[in-house]
């Protein structure tokens, strides 16, 4: 592995649905910015601006670029990633599920929106686990996580980030987006320095700090699945879509589409 992953750190992923991981990319780092560099000058087709008009600075955003550009795939294959994930997960496959960039260029105050990961995906388990990994100093623009919500009985509404709509048709089935802020809810929320990442579970309530910095901040996130993982139907396109990937409810995720790491 490349980092030691301690008890503590397992405990504290299953109770609190996040953990810091520190230097778990360190060594990536200058692989990781040349990739971020080359999916900004060749965007892919999920590629989104998310700041409307007049709104200053600049958010984007892509995802399932991994097998289109080397350096995330030599990241994913080589880091040893594959090997925390699953002492976090507890489980003995580690299977890809995506790649995701975010860039807040300096001067961007927009936050990300508080939400969950799962509720847009089409896949269920308890044996999930995601890495968000700045390459850039982080204090002003951090990811937030919400400690204990990936164990709440119903899932937050998913909704799209520039028009405040919800994602799916019956937004009855989700419980409403909170404002853990108002609502005292514990945040948990580091200063990062470049390859550390947050490990968080597709459920925990998370959201990002506008970046009000004079330095971008620029981040990259691995989305991997365990042993539980299985297809499950959402009332609408997910996101990301997967269009034509003949899964059906109940069913592991396809293997040539998304490759066993372990």
């Amino acid at each position: 592995m490349p980092v030691q992953v301690t008890d503590d750190m397992v405990a504290a992923y299953q109770r609190d649905g996040a953990v810091l991981i520190k230097g778990l990319w360190a060594d990536w780092v200058e692989v990781i910015r040349a990739g971020i560099a080359h999916n900004m000058a060749e965007p892919g087709p999920h590629a989104a601006e998310n700041l409307k008009p007049g709104e200053g600075g600049r958010f984007f955003d892509d995802y399932c670029n991994w097998e289109r550009i080397p350096e995330f795939g030599q990241v994913i294959r080589e880091s040893g990633v594959a090997e925390v994930a699953a002492r976090l997960m507890g489980s003995d496959r580690v299977q890809m599920f995506h790649d995701h960039v975010l860039v807040k260029e300096p001067g961007t105050a927009k936050p990300t929106p508080w939400h969950q990961d799962g509720p847009y995906y089409f896949v269920d388990g308890v044996q999930n686990v995601s890495f968000w990994s700045p390459v850039d100093p982080v204090r002003e623009a951090s990811l937030r996580c919400v400690a204990g919500s990936h164990r709440w009985p119903k899932e937050v509404l998913p909704k799209r980030w520039l028009s405040d709509t919800s994602f799916y048709p019956d937004p009855d089935l989700y419980m409403p987006v909170p404002d853990p802020d108002a609502e005292g809810m514990p945040v948990l929320e580091w200063a990062m320095e470049p390859g550390d990442a947050v490990a968080f579970h597709y459920r925990t309530l998370h959201g990002a700090r506008g970046n009000e910095a004079a330095i971008r901040r620029r981040a990259f996130s691995l989305r991997l699945l365990g042993d539980d993982a299985r297809y499950v139907e959402r009332p609408g396109r997910t996101s990301p879509p997967y269009p034509g990937h003949g899964m059906v409810a109940g069913q592991r995720l396809r293997e040539d589409w998304f490759p066993l790491l372990r």
